[in-house]
């Protein structure tokens, strides 16, 4: 196929209508008695029939063979789940990894390694890191379980879905809803390298957080989040479909290419979206906002405010408030938090924390700057500054985070010295 720059649709959550055929798209209704060009009709529901309207998620699909056409389900090990499978004991301890080192010939979905879990059910999720140099497996893969957001911070990903293709370079993201087929490779055909950080979120789908009294303008802006154009494969050949159900793989054969949808319609569909993009709000008098004035999308839960999952980053930004302490402060707070890093360097860890890496802070576990960052921020002429060359994410969530044991024992991942970073800080205290 081509590695042209594909074409994208705006806004987000849009009602989409796209045809890779002119005329695949029914007149009216959604299910004819006979579809154009001897095509099926299906429809993937993301939410029950009878949610609210606004929260109705649900696409029509036509396509070549509807998804019922494929040979029986065989249950497939893989690292995914081997590291899923076993838990570490909930703990407060705060914890930093070092990035996922890459091996020889491994593709996206054999590259995974889940890091922390909080899943259970139908809330909470799984973080996976993905490092991988493979692009050549004909492996597609599905899951019922959540949603994938999925975020590069190395290298440069073509993601082929049944809606369409995605091209996702670091400082974006992408997001796959529950249930979508899709095929992670490499953009580059020299197979250079790629990596980054997967949620899988079990809960509610991610939506635009509310904007209160910022008002009708701020954070993430809805043409900013792009669908892709339907783009469809015609081929007879059998196709290997891995199925994440019930944290288990399970594997498949197609009759043809799992991605054969002609056209599509809804508002249900995989999208991605620039960070770069972002209007962040800031204080401009004094004192550190909350994070939660950074957030990109919620995946809200049955509590208003009390978040399944809330996608916050922190972009290069000005820096103006005066009589104030600038960095992120020491807190603890209910919400725990795990956190990654896209480029550049987190004002608040300024060693330590590279990009690939990551830290979490559980439920009222305290945390904030290192011994160096607070020096910094405590000695330094408050006046105005960019904070630039920087990007780092969090996953914030009602949920305690658990550890995989493989996060905890995988040698040279997990920095044991992690909590050296605070123990030099200074007793100050002069009564």
């Amino acid at each position: 196929m081509s590695r042209k720059q594909p074409k994208y649709l705006s806004g987000f959550p849009n009602y989409h209508c796209s045809e890779a055929l002119p005329g695949a798209l029914p007149e009216r209704g959604n299910s004819p008695q006979r579809p154009k060009f001897g095509l099926y009709a299906e429809q993937l529901s993301g939410s029950s029939f009878t949610a609210p309207r606004e929260l109705n998620l649900r696409s029509w699909l036509y396509r070549i063979k509807p998804t019922v056409g494929h040979s029986s389900f065989v249950e497939e090990p893989t690292l995914l789940t081997d590291s899923l499978a076993e838990l570490a004991k909930p703990s407060p301890e705060q914890y930093r990894w070092n990035p996922l080192r890459g091996t020889a010939s491994t593709s996206f979905l054999k590259s995974l390694r889940c890091i922390v879990s909080n899943g259970s059910g139908q809330q909470g999720g799984h973080v996976f890191l993905y490092n991988f140099n493979d692009s050549s497996l004909n492996e597609f893969l599905i899951s019922s379980d959540g949603e994938w957001m999925i975020i590069p911070y190395q290298g440069e990903l073509e993601i082929l879905t049944e809606f369409g293709i995605l091209v996702v370079e670091p400082l974006e993201f992408a997001v796959i809803p529950r249930g979508v087929k899709f095929q992670v490779r490499s953009s580059d055909a020299s197979g250079s390298s790629c990596a980054g950080y997967v949620l899988e979120n079990c809960g509610s789908p991610f939506r635009l957080p509310e904007l209160g009294p910022i008002g009708s303008n701020g954070l993430a802006s809805p043409r900013d989040f792009l669908a892709p154009v339907a783009h469809y494969f015609d081929e007879p050949d059998s196709a290997t479909l891995f199925w994440k159900y019930q944290d288990r793989i399970f594997k498949t054969q197609t009759p043809g290419h799992p991605l054969d949808v002609i056209a599509w319609h809804g508002n249900y569909f995989p999208y991605k979206y620039d960070l770069r993009k972002f209007n962040t709000i800031g204080t401009i008098s004094f004192d550190h906002p909350d994070p939660s004035i950074f957030t990109v999308l919620t995946s809200a839960s049955e509590k208003p405010g009390f978040a399944n999952f809330d996608f916050a980053i922190f972009p290069p930004r000005w820096m103006v408030a005066e009589d104030t302490f600038r960095p992120p402060y020491y807190h603890r707070n209910l919400m725990s938090e795990y956190m990654g890093m896209i480029c550049g360097t987190y004002d608040a860890k300024e060693t330590g924390f590279v990009p690939g890496a990551s830290s979490l802070h559980n439920s009222m576990s305290g945390h904030g700057p290192d011994v160096e960052a607070f020096k910094k921020a405590t000695e330094s002429q408050l006046k105005p500054m960019k904070l630039d060359n920087t990007m780092a994410f969090m996953w914030e969530s009602r949920h305690v985070f658990t550890p995989t044991k493989w996060a905890l024992s995988e040698p040279g991942l997990l920095q044991n010295d992690y909590l050296d970073c605070w123990k030099k800080l200074p007793r100050n205290f002069k009564p």
